[in-house]
């Protein structure tokens, strides 16, 4: 089946991931972990302000004087 334009563009919801157990992982593995859950997070929050700006700048273009 073949999906239209506005299908395709169309933000996809992402799978909820297992999250993993954590028997038998040592402390440094917990903490890498946490290392990467958080630059994950920062990089998620820095695509989150980029859109913002964004469209922030749209609106002050298109804002009436």
């Amino acid at each position: 089946m073949a999906l239209t334009d506005e299908e395709e563009n169309r933000p996809r919801r992402r799978k909820v991931l297992e999250p993993p157990r954590f028997d038998g992982w040592d402390l440094a593995q917990l903490q890498d972990y946490i290392a990467e859950l958080r630059a994950e997070i920062a990089r998620a929050e820095a695509a989150i302000d980029a859109g913002a700006a964004q469209r922030a700048a749209a609106e002050a273009l298109f804002r009436r004087p």
